[in-house]
């Protein structure tokens, strides 16, 4: 196992079945050595003892041969290649004992590997399984016949009842409501759709039912290419080196000239073996892996999942950092920034009356109002008569007045003599306009708010050498730049597609950078995918999102990831340093031993001191 992969979707009992599996040979190793040293301990000319060493030798080294080889003609030149041979002298010359600890310390160091991994993203299967099954189709009598998403063909009239996703993208034929369209654009606000209104499959209609007439086949929607977009990203991302490997293209020939130094010198095999013993890199095989197991348990800790060791290292590598913005750099709801009294009103009536009757309504932008109103110390009265118009605004009765609060269309319709006074109140952005008795006396402004500390935030992430920050968001290029300016970013991108989030990405890969990607929804799932690394953010359940990231925040704190980083860094770090001091160790021991200094076993028991020195030094990445 030369290179660093991402291993086949498992979860729950399949990754734990994984790792137990890969734990059978050092098992099998250790009952061998301890049961063998009892019986020689017991009877010291027990010969049987050597006979079973050879054969537990023999049937835990070929899978370690196998794997060697295999990677050798696929031109993978691994640490594992010292290993394979100091295990097949020591079968050769009949040297038990220092095979076995080879063996040992090779399938435990691919054991805690298998460890440390984890499971694997399954982001395609759960995007997959998130689609819809099937479609309303409308016939000409008005009837509806429940077919196969397959079966859609553009044309074809679709009912979208509440709660459904759309299944493929169109134009609204009939109907009106609010499409939660959070997974397409990462966007909270749900997004008010009529007849003439382009729609597309992913979103999920909230109020009232819909019929809309498919522009294309679900096969060819947006949905299904955000499915595909993750799934090509996640082949295309180029597997790492492992760690071990990227001094093993040095160290294995240094071992092999030594070695053939040694042969023509003495002619003895037993020197060449015990400097294959001694030279087998243990220290790559085994500090490398607890230190990226300290590194994961310590990231863990702080509420950071992080999938794999593979993972781990790329997020120690980043030096550019890409962020979604709704959800991500924002709260991800949009709240009351401004109430706008007109002439006669006051801003704590306007706000007070409005929240009275939007406290039993289920309008999404109900709760921010109410919120607002409590903040500000404001008891919102008990209202009467309160009807809610889908996707439209809610009306009632407050202390004996008519007060209706909701979008400026909707008003006009009802109260046409105010239509100068509607549009007055309108402006731009979100706003809901508020009107008592038929006057209209203000309107409430809504926007998602930047989350605290961020500036703190980004400029520690330019402390650590992250000092390109983008932010990539499916928003309106206005809003997007509002808020970069207001959290110091200078490169903000608006108006995005997920494709187009993947392409920025790819785009500063192709320039060098080394991408980390920070994002929460399921439009964020391609570029996390195609990022150097991904991280989601999984305080509101992550979603596809999670699934798709390299590693995933738990709580909602986007400075975990500085803490990622900095922890993933650090690990690898400190398993460079175990790896030279180990190396170091070992070529003294090569020197000693092609000078005839101890035999294989006892370079063996030697390379077993070498590995307690690292493994204690690797394991200081899980502390502080």
């Amino acid at each position: 196992m030369s290179e660093e992969q991402r291993p086949p979707a498992s979860t729950g009992m399949g990754a734990l079945s994984t790792s137990r599996g890969a734990l059978v040979l050092p098992a099998l190793v250790v009952v061998s050595l301890v049961a063998g040293g009892l019986v020689r301990w017991a009877d010291p000319g027990n010969p049987w003892v050597w006979r079973v060493w050879m054969a537990v030798l023999v049937a835990a080294g070929v899978p370690v041969v196998v794997r060697t080889v295999r990677g050798l003609l696929r031109g993978n030149f691994a640490a594992d290649v010292v290993a394979t041979l100091s295990i097949l002298g020591a079968v050769l010359l009949g040297q038990p004992i220092a095979g076995l600890v080879i063996v040992l310390m090779q399938t435990g160091g691919e054991w805690l590997e298998h460890y440390a991994e984890g499971r694997a993203s399954n982001a395609v299967r759960a995007l997959e399984e998130a689609a819809p099954r099937t479609a309303h189709r409308q016939r000409a009598d008005g009837q509806h016949d429940d077919i196969e998403v397959s079966e859609i063909r553009a044309g074809d009239l679709l009912l979208v009842r509440p709660g459904e996703m759309l299944p493929a993208d169109g134009v609204v034929e009939s109907g009106r409501s609010h499409l939660d369209v959070s997974r397409l654009t990462g966007e909270a606000p749900p997004e008010m759709v009529q007849h003439g209104s382009d729609v597309r499959s992913g979103a999920v209609n909230l109020e009232g039912a819909i019929v809309l007439r498919a522009t294309r086949p679900a096969s060819e929607s947006l949905y299904a290419r955000i499915v595909e977009l993750v799934r090509t990203a996640q082949s295309e991302k180029s597997p790492i080196q492992r760690l071990a490997d990227q001094y093993a293209i040095w160290f294995t020939p240094l071992t092999i000239v030594v070695c053939a130094i040694a042969w023509f010198v003495t002619h003895d095999a037993l020197r060449v073996l015990a400097v294959l013993v001694v030279a087998t890199p243990c220290p790559l095989l085994l500090a490398t892996p607890v230190a990226i197991i300290g590194g994961i348990n310590r990231c863990a800790r702080q509420q950071v999942i992080v999938r794999s060791g593979g993972a781990l290292e790329r997020l120690a590598s980043v030096d550019t950092a890409v962020f979604d913005k709704t959800g991500t750099l924002t709260v991800g709801r949009p709240e009351v920034v401004a109430v706008d009294a007109l002439d006669g009103w006051t801003e704590v009536e306007v706000l007070r009356l409005a929240a009275a009757v939007e406290v039993g309504s289920g309008h999404h932008l109900a709760r921010s109002t109410v919120d607002a109103a409590v903040r500000r110390g404001i008891t919102p009265p008990t209202p009467s008569n309160v009807t809610d118009a889908p996707g439209l605004g809610v009306r009632g009765t407050v202390e004996g007045r008519d007060v209706a609060v909701g979008a400026s269309a909707w008003l006009t319709t009802l109260f046409p003599a105010e239509h100068a006074a509607i549009a007055a109140a309108r402006g731009a952005g979100l706003r809901g306009v508020v009107a008592v008795d038929g006057q209209i006396a203000g309107a409430i402004e809504y926007a998602d708010q930047a989350r605290e500390g961020l500036h703190g935030f980004f400029e520690q992430l330019r402390r650590m050498g992250l000092r390109h920050l983008v932010l990539l968001s499916g928003d309106h290029q206005a809003n997007v730049e509002g808020i970069a300016r207001a959290v110091g970013i200078t490169d903000a991108r608006g108006d995005l597609l997920p494709q187009q989030k993947v392409d920025a990405v790819k785009e500063m890969m192709h320039a060098g950078r080394r991408v980390v990607m920070v994002g929460d929804g399921t439009n964020d799932a391609p570029a996390l995918s195609a990022a150097t690394a991904g991280i989601a953010l999984a305080a509101h359940g992550g979603g596809i999102a999670a699934e798709a990231a390299d590693a995933v925040i738990l709580c909602d704190d986007i400075t975990r990831v500085a803490d990622a980083i900095r922890f993933g860094r650090r690990a690898v770090a400190i398993a460079r340093q175990s790896i030279f001091v180990g190396l170091g160790l070992s070529g003294l021991a090569m020197v000693a031993a092609a000078f005839g200094y101890f035999s294989p076993t006892t370079g063996a028991m030697l390379q077993e001191a070498i590995d307690v020195a690292v493994i204690l030094n690797a394991v200081r990445a899980s502390g502080e």
